[in-house]
């Protein structure tokens, strides 16, 4: 996963993240080309082997960016933990004999952002504990940046926003533990990205961001860890879970006053966005982008089923694999569809919804059932009825998600970008 570029970075004695942003810098005095780094969400292996095998075709450095729901201790959704999270993707990359920079990153790490967290309502103690143990276990496994987010307080009554000074002391405190426990056991460099493009987090408007950089600024300073200033910082541009368009205006006045700290603003759900080529010509530094593969996966799944059903009918397999059915129920049992209810619609009973919203519910909402013992078992069968007919069904699947990946690596100029680092 070229080494080169992280012995360069190491003997710089910074992290391969920042390393690799510098670079972006000095490249774009150079030919004028600015450059956002393409992070995408691993919510199932399918994304995994899809990101390393599109970043192999485009010779560019690929970031993934990982939740606590996925990626953590107790194994998450994608039933990974740290290490073996690490393991899956370094050993998938030397199958693909790949030579590109890999980032992995914790997305949003913070007290009650773990699902689990918030649902059985634990103290803020025992989660912001639960957090530090997540970074640790991350740190240990080789992770190269971490997201501290703790923009959430699940105590504060309907309406009430968390104040910004708790959000900053609280970034500054994860920060502190962090880079402390990589030091006492000698592990590299780790880059940090901060703040949140939610509007709970308070960062919403132009002073407040000014005032969290300023007193994360202060308070990381105070504690002799001005070195460890963040490279990213999290900004609302215009981009949310329903909202496709990209604000380039906004974007445009928090890069400068991200760039006045040293940092660069980070772009979240970047799924389906309207404007892709506005990010670089913004000065963005980088962009995630996860639920859309997971709707690009189920197309595909969908697209197969249909072809598994016509060579049923045509008496040349015994048996279906059923797994649209078993999808569907895997999805509603979960339980996980109600997290992304709008107002009015009815979390007592899937079927009472609309039909395009059940259809978005599902196809998002399966990220966090692949690794059921049924729904993997399903897939199986569905790839054994068409791969005996010579239909190769993964390559299907993983074709369709390169594809939705290939327009953030073109849009965000990355082509080859590995040979100029």
């Amino acid at each position: 996963m070229n080494l080169e570029i992280r012995r360069k970075a190491a003997a710089q004695n910074i992290p391969l993240m920042d390393f690799i942003l510098r670079r972006n810098d000095e490249l774009a005095k150079l030919d004028g080309i600015n450059r956002t780094i393409f992070a995408a969400c691993p919510n199932s292996i399918s994304v995994i082997k899809a990101a390393l095998r599109s970043a192999k075709r485009w010779n560019s450095p690929i970031k993934f960016a990982a939740t606590l729901n996925q990626v953590d201790t107790d194994r998450g959704y994608t039933n990974l933990n740290q290490k073996e999270f690490v393991n899956t993707i370094r050993l998938e990359a030397e199958r693909l004999n790949l030579k590109v920079p890999v980032i992995i990153a914790v997305d949003h790490g913070g007290p009650w952002l773990k699902d689990v967290h918030a649902r059985e309502k634990w103290s803020f103690d025992d989660t912001f504990s639960a957090v530090k143990k997540s970074f640790e276990a991350s740190v240990e496994a080789g992770f190269d940046l971490i997201h501290v987010d703790p923009t959430i307080d699940i105590t504060l009554a309907a309406g009430q926003h968390i104040n910004i000074e708790t959000v900053a002391a609280h970034t500054i405190g994860l920060v502190d533990y962090t880079e402390r426990f990589r030091i006492s056991g000698g592990y590299p460099r780790i880059a940090f990205e901060v703040g949140t493009e939610e509007v709970h987090g308070g960062l919403a408007d132009m002073d407040t961001f000014r005032k969290f950089l300023g007193l994360v600024k202060k308070g990381l300073a105070e504690r002799g860890l001005s070195y460890v200033w963040p490279c990213f910082v999290v900004g609302k541009v215009g981009t949310d879970l329903h909202t496709s368009t990209f604000d380039p205006d906004m974007a445009i006045q928090l890069t400068r006053v991200a760039r006045e700290y040293g940092s660069v603003i980070k772009g979240h759900y970047t799924d389906g966005v309207s404007n892709p080529e506005a990010y670089p010509l913004s000065g963005m530094g980088a962009a995630n982008v996860g639920p859309e593969f997971t709707i690009t996966e189920y197309n595909g799944l969908t697209e197969l089923e249909k072809l598994e059903k016509q060579y049923f009918a045509e008496g040349k397999i015994a048996r279906c694999s059923d797994i649209g059915f078993i999808l569907k129920a895997a999805v509603v049992q979960s339980g996980r569809w109600k997290k992304w209810l709008q107002d009015r619609e009815d979390a007592e009973n899937f079927e009472n919804i609309s039909l395009n919203r059940k259809q978005w519910l599902l196809s998002t909402g399966c990220r966090y059932i692949w690794q059921n013992a049924e729904v993997l078992a399903a897939r199986a069968h569905l790839y054994y009825n068409l791969e005996s007919h010579g239909i190769l069904a993964e390559e299907i699947v993983l074709s369709n998600i390169e594809c939705a990946m290939d327009k953030y690596f073109a849009a965000f100029n990355l082509k080859n970008l590995n040979d100029l680092l």
